[in-house]
């Protein structure tokens, strides 16, 4: 016979991992379809951390869900027993005239202290000076500023998986790994999902496959989701800074108004290296048949292009790896009912920036189809602004 479940999620990183436990946590029958065995290095949920942050620049729309996720994150450590949120600070550093930045959201060190302000969430605005005194390891121009955020910190990726799925299984989900879906089809009994090994059915679907969404769901997301590689390296740092780079905050740096004048950080994990990255725009990619290997070039670019004059004590390239966004025209997420397929839920190809909204999506997602409404509006994530509406 046929598998027959209330709810089935396609794609096992960070929001469909935290969708699963949500769904099994309300005594649903739920199963988790992965092509991988997450966490796995494949998609875009790998590279050991990822940055938390509350004060959020991109608008005002998405504070709620980055509040809301540092509540359910420790309540996952609180079952679990893993340290997954690291509240070591946060430092935004960019031009106090700004104009742009690169996910397109206006001027966004301005919108993070205005986020700040209406939220109530402890922050300092930081000169050049203040800066310096306080991190050595920074060197802002004179017509920098900083916003600090006490709360800021990281989360370790592949942990949060981890525990997402732990929890769910613990709670009663089925998971299928090492599964592709090859097709969805409406019928009768609900939606039939063709996978590679057997079919099955669900009443309601979530598909946070991320990069091989658009595929899988035809348009309009084919049109609308842009798969692009995107790298991360880690970098040497000279012996004498290590007490700095080991207590660093994590840190974006916003230098140019093009999306290609910005980077991030992370402090010293290891006692040798620091992770960073920056957001290339590149064009669409196959997920399935992306470049793996990282040219030497590439990783020069980044130093010379980001870090020289601006980070003190790097001593270059340690390693890189690749990995996928999975973006949308404006930058902001999609999270959406199928135009096109009665009760498929499309939930955040985030663009980039959505691992710290997670947790709080998943459970906007099971609320919403478990009593129609979510406790967090996401309205702003529909698909009604590309002109299209979901079901």
């Amino acid at each position: 016979m046929t598998e027959s479940y209330d709810v089935a999620v396609i794609g096992l990183g960070a929001m469909g991992s935290a969708s699963l436990w949500q769904f099994a946590r309300r005594g649903l029958r739920v199963v988790g379809i992965d092509r991988f065995s997450p966490p796995h290095d494949q998609g875009s949920t790998h590279g050991e951390t990822r940055i938390t942050r509350q004060a959020i620049g991109e608008g005002a729309s998405y504070v709620p869900l980055a509040l809301r996720s540092h509540e359910i994150w420790r309540e996952v450590e609180a079952q679990t027993g893993e340290c997954l949120l690291f509240e070591v600070g946060g430092l935004t550093i960019s031009h106090a005239g700004q104009s742009d930045t690169p996910k397109r959201h206006g001027n966004f060190l301005t919108q993070a202290i205005n986020a700040a302000e209406r939220y109530g969430i402890a922050h300092e605005v930081l000169t050049p000076a203040d800066i310096r005194q306080r991190y050595p390891q920074f060197r802002p121009e004179t017509d920098e500023l900083g916003l600090f955020e006490p709360g800021a910190g990281y989360l370790l990726a592949e942990k949060c998986v981890a525990a997402n799925l732990g929890l769910a299984r613990a709670a009663g989900a089925d998971l299928k790994l090492s599964t592709v879906v090859r097709g969805l089809e409406p019928g009768n009994m609900g939606i039939r999902l063709d996978t590679d090994r057997g079919s099955l059915v669900a009443q309601k679907l979530i598909v946070a496959a991320g990069p091989w969404a658009p595929a899988l769901l035809g348009e309009p997301f084919t049109s609308i989701l842009t798969p692009t590689r995107q790298l991360m390296h880690w970098l040497n740092f000279d012996p004498e800074w290590k007490a700095d780079w080991t207590t660093s905050p994590v840190f974006m740096w916003l230098h140019e108004d093009t999306r290609k004048g910005f980077f991030y950080g992370f402090p010293s994990r290891d006692g040798t290296t620091i992770k960073c990255a920056d957001e290339i725009g590149t064009s669409r990619i196959d997920p399935d048949a992306m470049q793996r290997e990282i040219r030497p070039a590439a990783q020069a670019n980044f130093v010379a292009s980001h870090l020289e004059g601006r980070l003190q004590g790097i001593a270059g390239v340690s390693t890189s790896v690749s990995c996928i966004y999975t973006e949308t025209p404006d930058s902001h997420f999609l999270i959406d009912w199928h135009p096109k397929l009665e009760n498929c839920l499309v939930v955040s190809p985030c663009s980039g920036h959505g691992f710290k909204h997670a947790a709080a999506i998943g459970e906007a997602v099971a609320q919403l189809l478990t009593d129609g409404r979510s406790n967090i509006n996401l309205i702003p994530f529909a698909l009604g602004r590309f002109g299209l509406q979901g079901e």
